[in-house]
């Protein structure tokens, strides 16, 4: 059987918990398929909160201010993750004082990796995001914690200095930010197959699976 090269685009935040879990159930679901495909992922940003204060927001205040959330449904999503997290191999760490960060310049950096050297070391640093925030409690915005994380994955932090205050790669990222937006994501994450595919949100592993087998009949007919 060849495996059919299949392109996979994740529109995602890095302070979105769904992001992380919906991303671990594709890994589960191209583990069931093995070699039936061969996956190119490329990572694309979604700023979930663009107008976000430097200092951030609590957690709290913020998914009660946005979301209209009680603290029992907050705590009750809280434990959801948890558990999902878990039993998919991330551990979140929720501490009381959690904020929400902008994240315009991870998204700058991430876009920078991902073009210059290529999807596997745009995953790892995005992962590293993720486990800065969600397990670290780290401040995502913060360029020099950013840059700390770039050296951790083994890019070089002064290639993402240089980056971050480029004013032409600020525009080309706003640019692809307003796209998604264009083509009507209001929601993360979104993944989309062969360019053509979207599935919504964090789906199961099976749902993935049969979505993928699909798309691959059908490049294949």
């Amino acid at each position: 059987m060849t495996a059919h090269p299949l392109k996979i685009d994740i529109v995602s935040d890095v302070v979105c918990p769904w992001c992380i879990i919906g991303y671990k159930q594709l890994r589960k679901a191209l583990e069931i398929i093995g070699d039936e495909v061969e996956p190119q992922i490329t990572w694309h940003p979604f700023e979930l909160n663009p107008q976000m204060a430097p200092e951030g927001e609590a957690i709290s205040e913020h998914v009660a201010r946005k979301y209209g959330a009680s603290p029992e449904q907050s705590a009750a999503n809280r434990s959801r993750l948890q558990e999902t997290g878990d039993r998919l191999g991330f551990a979140f760490n929720h501490s009381p004082g959690m904020r929400i960060y902008n994240t315009f310049k991870a998204h700058q950096l991430l876009t920078w990796a991902g073009e210059t050297q290529g999807s596997d070391a745009q995953t790892r640093l995005k992962m590293a995001f993720f486990a800065a925030y969600f397990q670290d409690n780290r401040d995502v915005s913060d360029e020099d914690v950013l840059l700390n994380v770039v050296a951790d994955v083994g890019l070089d932090p002064e290639d993402g200095r240089a980056v971050l205050n480029d004013p032409d790669n600020e525009a080309a990222v706003r640019s692809h930010l307003d796209h998604w937006i264009e083509q009507g994501i209001s929601g993360v994450p979104a993944i989309i197959f062969d360019g053509k595919y979207l599935v919504p949100g964090a789906q199961e592993a099976e749902t993935f699976v049969n979505v993928i087998r699909k798309v691959r009949e059908k490049a294949m007919a």
